[in-house]
C-alpha cells in the first residue's frame, strides 16, 4: 500500500484504542508517541529514496555515525488539527518546509521539497490519524508532528555527511505551559550568548537550543520560566527566547518585533502575527529594539503589552522580566487584550473556527 507516494507497512501492535483515549486525555507535552514514523532515505549517489511508513521504534545508529559527533542535524515544529467535522488540517505547512530548507543549507544537509515534507506528513497521518485529540469546552490539544533530519554516514572526518536520514514523528499534545494562558516571567541573560552574526541561530538545528539550556536553568534558578538573549555584538539588543519570538505593543497602536538578522528564528507564528496584526488595528514593524527602551517603555507606560509565539506556545504573556538587580512588571495577571485577541484569532484559524481567507490550512487527513 502507498500514500502520497510513501509505501506504508502498518505496525503488528497497534495500541489498544483504550490506552490511546486514555492518552490523549492527559497527553501534556512531548511525552507520548504514535504507532507509526515517516521515514525518507538519502544518498549522495541517489538522492531522496526509499519513501515509507513504517512502525514507531528505535532508531539503529552506528557508534561512529556523523550525528553523533558533528551534530549535523536540523528538525521543525508543525501541529495537526482535529476540526469540529473530524477532518485533520495543519497550518503553513509550506513556510515550515522553506525553513527546513534554509535549516539545511545552513547545516551542509540536502534540501526536501515541499511535496516530501507535505507528503510525510500526509501518510504518517493516513496512518495514524486517530492520534490527533478532539478538543472539547475550548481545550488547546493537537498533534505535534516533529519531522528531523541527522547526517547518518558512519565516519569521523569533519565534512558533510553522504548519508542522510529524515524521519517524522508525532506526539499528542496539550498546551505547552502547564497551569494554561498565563503571563511568564521572562529571565533577562547577562551571561549566555544564543547566537552570533554569520553563526546558526536562523536555523532550527538542536545545537541552538543545547546552548541555551545553560541559560535556562539559570533562569529556573531565578523561578522564571522563559529566557531573553541579548545580541552578541554589543550585548544591547532583544534577540528572542530560547525557543519563541518576542512581540512588544505599544500605547499607539505599533507592535514591534526584532528584525531578522541571521541571528533569529523566523517564526511561521511570527510571520502570521505580523499579518493578523493589521486586522486588530496594529501597525507592525520589524526593527531592532533595545533592552533599554523595553525598561523605559515598561517605566513610562508605552510599553503595555509583551508576548512571546511559537508553534508549540502559541501566544504567551510575559508578565515581568527578571535579571540579577530588577523586576519589571509588564502585564496584569490575565495577559495583555492584544496577547489574548491574537491568540485566539490563530487557534480559531487553526481549528477551522473562522474562515481561511489566506489559504493557509492543508488537509492532511
Amino acid at each position: 500500500m502507498t500514500t502520497s507516494g510513501f509505501d506504508i507497512r502498518p505496525t503488528a501492535h497497534p495500541t489498544d484504542p483504550a490506552i490511546r483515549e486514555q492518552i490523549l486525555g492527559n497527553a501534556g507535552f512531548g511525552r507520548y508517541f504514535t504507532d507509526h514514523m515517516a521515514h525518507i532515505r538519502w544518498t549522495a549517489d541517489a538522492g531522496w529514496h526509499g519513501r515509507e511508513v513504517r512502525p514507531y521504534g528505535p532508531l539503529v545508529l552506528d557508534p561512529a555515525c556523523a550525528v553523533l559527533h558533528y551534530a549535523q542535524e536540523i528538525f521543525e515544529g508543525v501541529k495537526a488539527y482535529r476540526h469540529a467535522d473530524g477532518s485533520v488540517w495543519t497550518f503553513r505547512p509550506e513556510k515550515n518546509a522553506e525553513r527546513f530548507r534554509a535549516s539545511a543549507r545552513r547545516l551542509a544537509l540536502p534540501e526536501l521539497s515541499d511535496e516530501d515534507f507535505i507528503g510525510s506528513l500526509k501518510a504518517l497521518l493516513a496512518q495514524d490519524s486517530a492520534w490527533v485529540p478532539t478538543p472539547r469546552d475550548g481545550e488547546e490539544t493537537s498533534l505535534y508532528l516533529r519531522p528531523f533530519m541527522i547526517a547518518s554516514e558512519t565516519f569521523l572526518g569533519v565534512r558533510p555527511s553522504k548519508e542522510v536520514d529524515y524521519y517524522v514523528i508525532a506526539s499528542p499534545a496539550g498546551a505547552y505551559f502547564k497551569g494554561g494562558v498565563k503571563p511568564v516571567s521572562i529571565w533577562l541573560s547577562s551571561n549566555y550568548k544564543r547566537a552570533a552574526p554569520g553563526g546558526t541561530g536562523y536555523a532550527k538545528c538542536g545545537g541552538n537550543y543545547a546552548a541555551s539550556l545553560a541559560a535556562q536553568k539559570e533562569a529556573e534558578a531565578h523561578q522564571c520560566d522563559q529566557v531573553a538573549f541579548l545580541d552578541a555584538v554589543e550585548n544591547r539588543w532583544i534577540e528572542e527566547l530560547g525557543g519563541m519570538n518576542l512581540f512588544f505593543v505599544y500605547r499607539d497602536g505599533r507592535i514591534v518585533t526584532p528584525q531578522l538578522t541571521g541571528t533569529i528564528l523566523e517564526g511561521v507564528t511570527r510571520d502570521s502575527i505580523l499579518e493578523l496584526a493589521r486586522e486588530e488595528g496594529l501597525t507592525p514593524e520589524e526593527r531592532h529594539i533595545s533592552i533599554d527602551e523595553w525598561r523605559e517603555g515598561a517605566a513610562s507606560g508605552e510599553l503595555v503589552e509583551v508576548f512571546a509565539c511559537g508553534t508549540a506556545a502559541v501566544v504567551t504573556p510575559v508578565g515581568e522580566l527578571v535579571s540579577e538587580d530588577e523586576r519589571l512588571r509588564l502585564s496584569g495577571d490575565n495577559g495583555g487584550e492584544y496577547a489574548r485577541r491574537l491568540r485566539t484569532r490563530l487557534l480559531d484559524l487553526q481549528y477551522g473556527r473562522s474562515d481561511d481567507k489566506r489559504g493557509w490550512l492543508t488537509r492532511l487527513a
